[in-house]
Formats: structure tokens, sequence, C-alpha cells
């Protein structure tokens, strides 16, 4: 059963979104502010968070950054109706998706299954190795424990999204892939999702693997094309 961490300070939304997961078989807290949230974090770590943007006091995107500096539990971010910059800054901040309300609370279940699953089986479905190990341009990333560390060995966190993204460059390098074809390969065929969502994305992972994340060498930009990996990728 997993557990999930509903923070909104409607109280409305949270009863109906309580009635609603436990129903299909989640254990549920809630909670309606940051302080709240913390400490049932502390009480006992959620598998997932669902977190509002518009909270009274600290805001959902505040608490995001904290969430992902100091955790890897999975975000997905619940915003307003045409809050699209807040949404961007979001992905941004490491939430692992986002849904605008008003929302169909079935569409927020199935995002969370997506969200869980991938952060629950941390080996990319294509790949069959038990542990792998996958290096390029003096980087290594082992996916089985989720973690990418650089030539000096130093541990580089990756958020859900990040991950998702540098495995789907890994397992096609020097391949041109279009902004639909990666939010396909990371999110899935029936993923709504706008191009500058992977924008985004890619931004943050050229910020952690780049020498010079203003002059992209690893991961180019390919005028009306997409993006190219451009390393030599070997597993072990």
């Amino acid at each position: 059963m997993s557990r999930l961490l509903i923070v909104d300070d409607d109280v409305e939304i949270l009863l109906l979104l309580e009635k609603f997961f436990l129903m299909h078989a989640y254990e549920v807290e809630l909670a309606t502010d940051g302080k709240a949230m913390w400490a049932a974090i502390d009480r006992k770590r959620p598998d997932l968070i669902i977190l509002d943007l518009m909270l009274a006091g600290e805001g959902g995107l505040s608490l995001c950054q904290k969430l992902r500096l100091n955790t890897r539990i999975p975000v997905v971010m619940l915003t307003a109706m045409g809050e699209l910059s807040d949404r961007i800054v979001g992905l941004e901040l490491g939430a692992d998706d986002y849904l605008t309300k008003p929302f169909d609370p079935r569409e927020l279940l199935a995002r969370l299954r997506a969200v869980l699953r991938r952060a629950n089986d941390p080996v990319h479905p294509r790949i069959e190795d038990t542990r792998l190990v996958i290096r390029f341009a003096g980087w290594h990333l082992d996916v089985t424990r989720r973690e990418l560390r650089s030539s000096a060995d130093v541990m580089i966190p990756l958020s859900g999204g990040e991950f998702d993204l540098l495995v789907v460059f890994l397992e096609h390098p020097e391949r041109i892939l279009t902004r639909e074809q990666l939010i396909d390969l990371t999110r899935g065929q029936n993923h709504e999702a706008f191009d500058r969502s992977i924008d985004v994305q890619v931004s943050r992972l050229r910020r952690k693997i780049e020498p010079d994340s203003k002059r992209p060498d690893l991961i180019r930009t390919v005028r009306n094309g997409g993006y190219m990996f451009n390393a030599k990728v070997t597993r072990t």
C-alpha cells in the first residue's frame, strides 16, 4: 500500500481527495501547510507528495525546492489554470509532474501511478540488466541506485524527471530526438505536456553535467529538430 501525503489549504479538496484515494487502497495523510507537511514526513515518510502551489504561508514552490534538496520523495504539484510560468518553475525546482485545477481525480490517480512506477522501478523497463552502470564523458550513472557520479566520484542529485530524461538520452546517443519523442519516452504517449517542460528538464540536466551549461556540448540543441546526446556511452 503506497502512502500519500496531500498538502493543500483547501480542507474541502483535502477531504475529497482523502476519500477518493482511500477508495483506491492508498494510505493517506493530510496537511494544510508546510509545517504540517514536515511534521507528517518526520512521523512516517510518504511514497509521494501531492503539493498545492498556492498555500497560505510558505508557498508550494518554496516547499518543493526544499523537498528536492532534502529528500527524494516524488512530488506532483497542483496548480491553478493559467499559471504556466509557475508550472515551469515547479518543474525547474524538481517536481516530477503537475496537474492544473480544476482536475478529475482519476487523472491525478493516473499521474501519480506513473510517477510511483518510475520511482519504485528505478531500472528503465527496456534495460534488462540486474545491475547496470552507464558511463559517459567521465560520468557514471548507477541506474539501479539512481545515482549519478562525476569523474571525481561526487554524487549529483537528480529529480525523477531528470533521471528519466538522462536515461533516454543514454539509450539514444548521437541520435536526434524531437521534443515530442522525449515526452513520449519519459512520460508516456498519453501524457499531455508542453514543449517547454522538456526544455526546462534539459536546461536543469545541462547545469548538472555540462562543463559550461551556456555552451553545451553533451546535450546539443538541433535547430528545428530537438536535442542530440553527443557522447560515447558504455555499459558495465
